[in-house]
């Protein structure tokens, strides 16, 4: 029996069309801008996925770009102004920055009402507090992926793999507010495939191809994988490949998400989700 396969662009429409439904009781369009330093292909496609679904919904979406060589103080007054702006209901940096940039220190500037990547210290906060917050897309939607699956998680032994404040750590904190009980590992874990095997529900987001083996993984199992990484094939092409061995996963787990069409489509999903939500509370200050 092999896995049931999470089509994460069938599950990302369903949020996509609860969205549209909801943009009418706006009194103007959400504006979205996406901050893009340096010409990295791979983010620059990200960058346009996002702003090109903005526009599919009917979001007003923007790119913001700086040059490679742009200094943290012309990123930090970018974010500056785009705070100020009526017009802009979200703000996105896109990541990595160039190493000269300190990313902590651009994050906080992130006006918190604004900050749809959820990346702020306060919306971390008020996630692990169990307060209401803007939440990482990417974790986000990997939880909504699991609840499809397995809609109630109470008492579920849920392993993430990483421990990354984009991924890791909001994931872990999503999972606990479901009730799962959640052990965290990461690059420093020992007997990491004996802590997976025991995991009723297994989230990877580390980046390295094919970490994740089928006999790391507990028959019937949920398997959420993150990672993509870009591995060279021998023709001089790539391939875009997870964290987990899916050929051998399939075989193992009850449901898993194929990479690519899993995790991405979610994220994106729940970008716009936060940016519409981040709309309804500044429109709901106004009035």
């Amino acid at each position: 029996m092999t896995a049931n396969i999470l089509d994460g662009h069938a599950h990302a429409q369903i949020v996509i069309d609860k969205i549209a439904g909801e943009l009418d009781r706006l009194p103007r369009a959400p504006g979205l801008a996406v901050v893009l330093v340096g010409c990295d292909p791979a983010s620059q496609i990200y960058v346009q996925s996002k702003v090109r679904m903005a526009e599919r919904l009917g979001l007003r979406g923007e790119v913001a770009r700086l040059p490679d060589d742009a200094s943290e103080s012309d990123l930090l007054a970018g974010v500056e102004a785009l705070n100020a702006r009526d017009d802009i209901d979200g703000i996105l940096v896109q990541l990595p920055l160039p190493a000269h940039i300190d990313a902590l220190r651009v994050m906080a500037a992130v006006d918190p009402a604004k900050d749809v990547d959820g990346l702020h210290a306060l919306n971390a906060g008020r996630l692990f507090h169990g307060d209401d917050a803007l939440v990482p897309c990417t974790p986000l939607g990997c939880l909504r992926l699991i609840k499809s699956v397995r809609s109630d998680l109470t008492g579920a032994h849920a392993v993430v793999i990483g421990s990354s404040n984009i991924v890791g750590k909001p994931m872990a904190a999503l999972l606990l507010q479901e009730h799962a009980t959640v052990t965290q590992t990461h690059i420093h874990t020992r007997g990491i495939s004996r802590i997976c095997r025991e995991a009723e529900i297994l989230v990877s987001a580390v980046g390295k191809a094919g970490l994740v083996r089928g006999d790391w993984i507990k028959p019937q199992a949920i398997v959420i994988d993150v990672g993509t990484t870009r591995v060279e094939r021998p023709d001089g092409g790539y391939a875009v490949c997870g964290d987990v061995s899916f050929d051998e996963a399939v075989q193992v787990a009850g449901a898993i998400t194929p990479v690519p069409r899993g995790v991405g489509p979610m994220t994106i999903a729940c970008l716009m989700e936060n940016t519409l939500k981040a709309a309804k509370a500044r429109a709901a200050r106004l009035q």
